[in-house]
């Protein structure tokens, strides 16, 4: 643990991931808003869980195909100019969003295409900006307090963008967070301008992309400590996080509510989540993470239990931080386990895994979790996503012994164990 408090901030010490810090800061709340008012805007419209879980497939179905793919771009390019580029047009797509709702044009489909089109941004810009933040830090010692740091950073705008969405889809509708969003980017697009960023050399290349991806999954795949870390975060985001798109749901037929009980659901998961954040980042080592990635698997999937077995609005609202925490500390150690093991001259491709694992399997339960919903409920759905988070993270638990010895020669080798 920090010695002091300012340790818990040290990251911060570096001025380009400070930039990145408050700037971003500020435009996540506009996506959380973003994200409240798009759920519950589709639900309005169409009352129909299928559609909820289609809009929550095609929103991150390209992180399935389009992300190995942005991992080969990522180590062949300037990031930094790269995060600019995304982050500019997840702008346009939010200022695109709010003039069709303005204009009365938006329908269905426009909804549809323009999560499509967010979905294929998103599947280049989670992996660009995770390998972008070892450039951003001046001292490397720091780089596990910067990812955390970066999850609490999420997880803060998620506890205020979806309350602040709440009241304002009851005051004067969704359109107005859209518009919100998009004006938002510029704070971030700002803070990227004025980086100070070593000049970019462009790595000599011999390979064809193709060969270059193989040799990532090859990478990634062929040890087993990687390897396992992806598929228990897969595990989790196809029978667990899909959740989050089936709360409009929980808001109004189970809770019997409102937009602003769905806010005040996703800003009550936040709670949870910020103080498995701040945890993270008031540690000053990676060692222990092992095992705080399967025990965080299961505090989250007996959460999804509890949220579907609850009918009363102030245990739900109890029981969604332990939602929080659990995904949390799981999504956040397994990213910091995975970028102190993986190797620079592959980061973009491996942290394309990671979002590909993350974000990819999600659409994929979005879609299954809409129509099981229709048929079973989805109290029923997201408790059996519980019970398999739970059996996910008892086989990892019983392969942790294999996995820190494989995993020790490497901490050696970079001094993080003594041998």
């Amino acid at each position: 643990m920090p010695k002091s408090p300012i340790q818990l901030f040290r990251a911060l010490r570096s001025r380009n991931f400070r930039l990145f810090f408050f700037g971003q800061a500020l435009s996540l709340i506009g996506t959380w808003m973003q994200a409240t008012a798009l759920a519950w805007l589709v639900w309005r419209l169409s009352e129909s869980p299928m559609l909820l879980g289609l809009v929550g497939f095609v929103s991150q179905a390209p992180a399935f195909v389009v992300t190995p793919f942005a991992g080969v771009v990522i180590d062949r390019m300037n990031r930094h100019r790269l995060v600019i580029l995304t982050q500019f047009f997840s702008m346009l797509q939010a200022l695109t969003l709010a003039g069709q709702m303005f204009s009365g044009l938006l329908a269905i489909w426009h909804i549809v295409v323009l999560s499509l089109i967010m979905g294929m941004i998103n599947a280049v810009d989670v992996p660009a900006r995770q390998s972008f933040i070892v450039q951003m830090i001046d001292h490397r010692e720091d780089l596990t307090n910067a990812i955390a740091l970066n999850s609490s950073m999420f997880n803060s705008a998620r506890l205020i963008g979806p309350a602040i969405a709440g009241f304002i889809i009851a005051w004067v509708g969704e359109g107005v967070c859209f518009l919100i969003n998009g004006l938002s980017y510029i704070a971030v697009l700002g803070g990227l301008l004025i980086m100070r960023v070593p000049k970019y050399v462009k790595p000599v290349q011999k390979r064809a992309v193709l060969e270059h991806l193989k040799e990532g999954f090859r990478y990634a795949f062929g040890f087993s400590p990687i390897r396992c870390l992806l598929m228990l975060l897969a595990l989790v985001s196809l029978t667990g996080a899909c959740y989050s798109q089936l709360l409009p749901i929980f808001a109004q037929e189970v809770l019997h509510g409102d937009a602003r009980t769905q806010g005040f659901l996703i800003s009550a998961v936040a709670v949870g989540a910020l103080a498995g954040a701040l945890y993270l980042a008031a540690r000053t080592s990676v060692l222990g993470l092992g095992r705080v990635v399967p025990c965080a698997a299961m505090v989250f999937g007996s959460g999804l239990i509890g949220l579907g077995l609850s009918t009363n609005f102030w245990l739900t609202l109890v029981i969604m931080p332990i939602i929080g925490l659990g995904l949390m500390l799981q999504m956040a150690s397994s990213n910091t386990l995975i970028q102190s093991m993986v190797d620079d001259d592959k980061r973009g491709r491996v942290m394309s895994l990671y979002a590909m694992a993350f974000m990819g399997a999600m659409p994929l339960g979005s879609l299954l979790a809409g129509f099981l919903a229709h048929y079973i409920g989805a109290p029923l759905v997201v408790i059996l996503g519980g019970i398999c988070c739970i059996l996910g993270a008892l086989a990892f638990l019983r392969k942790l012994p294999q996995l820190k010895a494989l995993a020790r020669p490497v901490y050696v080798e970079r001094g993080i164990l003594k041998s």
